[in-house]
């Protein structure tokens, strides 16, 4: 009996060893399924996955990296102003009280001969000058040719009769320069040349005097860019041939050598009061720009070489930290930082961070992003 006591024991403690040991192997062998999943999901975490769908529907588009000229720039700021002879002033040609002929508001197009105001002298002392100037050059004929026949019989001097002639023909001129422009409402002013209304100098009913400026008609087609640039930069301006600026109605960024531009001047001295030197450029207008708005200015000098560089869009910024987007699959992108140099408003160069070959989103890096937030590979699981 007690053999077999001892036969039962020792097969029990058997049983429990071997249960023991394939516990310890289970165990083993999850570890084991742990630490190289888990170095799968450190080898693979920084990847953003984007289907191609979704990425042609975000309009998502790509560069390759490569060394490139690149410019030197010069940030600074600028004024857009009116090219000289593309501006015209009219003026009163008569003494009156304004009367709107149309509504004048800046930016309308006005033809040339078109009837911007009437000045009436209606109830102003001194009556209508129309009538004035008709009645003065009536006077002054009679007396030129009271005197031609005296003059023959020498009663009246050869310089006396040229002293009346130029009295009668000054009288004609100021009639004759009022008579078209006279209508029941007074005397007409018409845009001399067509172009754009800038500004208005007058209000309804306003009383002017001749000669005094009533508004300001310009062309619109040849603008002017002023930078400033600060002294310490004296040195490099000799080397600058164009510029690029970006507007801040519309934030959009315009070269100049793209609007047939060029650089007209820039100055030898600073301005006394604020220790800047003038640059000017001139260029063509697209309709889009505004005279008079103040534009931050890119100044583009001498061309350096083996620069690595990328569209402006192709940049995220993160607590001052700069990013771009590497595709390095159809559908696998990742997040890279990079340390920036010199922008010209359309570019920047890029001084670290990237490698030529390397592809960058450049369009759409903020959907790249947003997925990388809401697609993100989850930690798998194993339930036992």
């Amino acid at each position: 009996m007690k053999k077999i006591y001892f036969l039962m024991g020792a097969l029990a403690i058997s049983m429990l060893s071997a249960c023991h040991n394939h516990d310890h192997e289970n165990e083993h062998v999850h570890d084991s399924e742990k630490t190289a999943e888990k170095e799968n999901h450190n080898e693979h975490a920084d990847e953003i996955i984007l289907t191609a769908e979704k990425a042609k529907a975000a309009g998502i588009a790509t560069e390759t990296v490569k060394r490139d000229t690149f410019r030197q720039v010069i940030p600074t700021g600028g004024q857009i102003l009116a090219a000289q002879g593309e501006e015209t002033t009219v003026v009163a040609g008569t003494s009156g009280v304004v009367r709107f002929a149309r509504t004048l508001t800046a930016g309308a197009q006005i033809g040339s001969g078109t009837v911007l105001f009437h000045l009436s002298s209606e109830k102003i002392q001194g009556g209508d000058p129309l009538e004035r100037a008709y009645v003065a050059y009536q006077n002054a004929k009679a007396e030129y040719e009271r005197a031609k026949p005296l003059a023959e019989k020498q009663i009246v001097t050869r310089k006396d009769l040229e002293n009346l002639k130029a009295a009668y023909e000054d009288a004609r001129i100021s009639y004759e320069a009022l008579d078209p422009q006279h209508t029941r409402k007074g005397i007409a002013v018409t845009a001399p040349t067509g172009g754009y209304v800038k500004n208005v100098a007058v209000k309804e009913g306003d009383y002017v005097t001749t000669g005094q400026a009533l508004m300001t008609l310009t062309q619109n087609r040849r603008l002017q860019l002023r930078a400033d640039v600060s002294e310490r930069y004296y040195g490099a301006l000799k080397q600058i041939t164009s510029a690029h600026f970006k507007t801040p109605y519309d934030d959009k960024v315009y070269a100049l050598e793209n609007l047939h531009g060029r650089i007209l001047s820039y100055g030898k001295a600073s301005d006394e009061n604020a220790f800047y030197i003038p640059v000017l450029f001139e260029f063509d207008n697209t309709g889009d720009i505004v005279p008079g708005s103040y534009v931050e200015t890119y100044l583009r000098g001498a061309e350096r070489t083996g620069v690595i560089s990328l569209p402006v869009s192709a940049l995220t910024e993160e607590q001052g930290l700069y990013f771009v987007y590497l595709q390095e699959g159809k559908e696998v992108y990742r997040k890279q930082e990079v340390k920036t140099g010199a922008e010209d408003g359309l570019r920047v160069e890029i001084l670290s961070g990237l490698k030529p070959g390397d592809r960058v989103v450049t369009q759409g890096a903020y959907h790249v992003k947003l997925a990388s937030a809401s697609n993100a590979i989850p930690a798998h699981n194993h339930s036992h």
